[in-house]
């Protein structure tokens, strides 16, 4: 890698080994809780229409109902097996996991999302589904997988950042050797910088996410609220869905005054607002390595985020945006009045945001990586049942 101050690491299982010899492609099924707008959902489909067709035969189940970005597979041509429409996981979706995975099981079981790393290690390994890949990918998902006591019942582990595997090693017991380092992709074809010249609003601010606790808009919003005075034409564009959004447009309301916050649905397709930005902000409490912040680095647009997670292995402060404490509103306000102050400055790390996405963060390399990772496995597994031909 280019830049030495964003680390990836991607030592795949049997890495230098020679490939396989052609043969009929693996039944790889991704399994994920939904297809709502979710940086996980979509990256999912990203892999699932770049894998090789000659080494992997692929198929998305999803666990619930959700199909924000149903259309998005069909478009792709990518097989989805909804296993139920309800909106939590209950009995019929584990029922219909279970019986596809006993009647037929594929040759490899990715796992993606909280819930599917639960029970899909579960049913999985009760089915004798030959390689189970699991996936730690949110700043939270490492107990709320369980991991601890799930962790032996797959063959390999992935995450998106070094520092969720720094923590699944040293907290949770998982041998360095089971896990590898993938760092997310971006398509920087379709995020790219909007037209030149100026902005038809200049000055707005935008935090795409979830409205959960995680995300911890409360802090975003107070941190906004010192900053408006000084910029009465900023305004605070909030794009997600979630439970949280009551709770939060409540308090924008009390804090905020008229017209200054302006709440966006999920949405497919989020350039038009990259383009309107002038500057992306997280605030999140947890994170491992959000989709978002690359796909507004490939659109060059600064990003002022939490330094937590998997974030510093993304923003360079002073080259690409700013990092700070998580729940430190007035570092944060900080931050955005730099930005908001400063069109020289956001340009300048807007445009080096860009080259990294495009030199370090291409989907091309990050499937790749998967191809190898997975291959490898299905080597290792099937060397396993036959050693006397190794």
């Amino acid at each position: 890698m280019k830049h030495d101050t964003i680390t990836a690491t991607a030592s795949a299982p049997g890495a230098g080994r020679k490939p396989a010899a052609p043969g009929p492609p693996a039944r790889l099924v991704l399994l994920l809780q939904d297809l709502k707008f979710g940086g996980t959902q979509r990256q999912t489909l990203e892999l699932a229409r770049r894998l090789d067709p000659a080494r992997f035969k692929v198929e998305v189940w999803v666990m619930t109902a959700g199909d924000d970005l149903m259309p998005l597979a069909r478009e792709w041509h990518i097989p989805v097996v909804r296993l139920a429409r309800q909106a939590l996981v209950g009995p019929l979706a584990l029922m219909n996991l279970w019986r596809r995975l006993h009647r037929q099981p594929p040759d490899l079981l990715m796992l993606l999302t909280v819930v599917p790393n639960i029970w899909g290690r579960i049913l999985g390994r009760l089915a004798r589904v030959p390689v189970i890949v699991g996936n730690c990918r949110g700043g939270g998902a490492p107990w709320r997988q369980h991991e601890r006591l799930l962790w032996p019942l797959m063959d390999h582990l992935l995450c998106n950042t070094a520092a969720l595997k720094t923590e699944l090693t040293q907290r949770y017991g998982i041998p360095p050797a089971k896990i590898t380092v993938i760092l997310n992709g971006v398509d920087t074809e379709f995020y790219c910088p909007g037209p030149a010249g100026p902005r038809a609003n200049p000055q707005v601010i935008l935090s795409v996410a979830r409205l959960v606790p995680d995300k911890d808009h409360d802090t975003l919003i107070a941190a906004f609220s010192q900053v408006s005075a000084a910029f009465p034409q900023a305004e605070l564009w909030l794009l997600g869905d979630g439970p949280r959004r009551a709770a939060i447009e409540a308090l924008a309301a009390q804090t905020l005054p008229l017209g200054r916050v302006r709440f966006w649905p999920g949405q497919p397709d989020i350039r038009p607002l990259l383009h309107q930005a002038c500057l992306l902000v997280l605030s999140s409490r947890y994170e491992a390595l959000p989709n978002v912040v690359l796909e507004a680095m490939a659109a060059g647009l600064p990003v002022a985020a939490t330094r937590v997670g998997g974030l510093p292995e993304l923003i360079v402060p002073g080259r690409t945006g700013w990092l700070v404490p998580p729940g430190d509103a007035p570092a944060l306000a900080a931050a955005m009045s730099q930005a908001l102050g400063d069109a020289d400055l956001r340009e300048a790390l807007g445009r080096t945001g860009r080259e990294i996405a495009v030199a370090d963060f291409s989907l091309e390399a990050m499937t790749r990586r998967y191809e190898t990772v997975l291959s490898n496995l299905l080597m290792d597994r099937r060397a396993s049942k036959c050693p006397d031909r190794v």
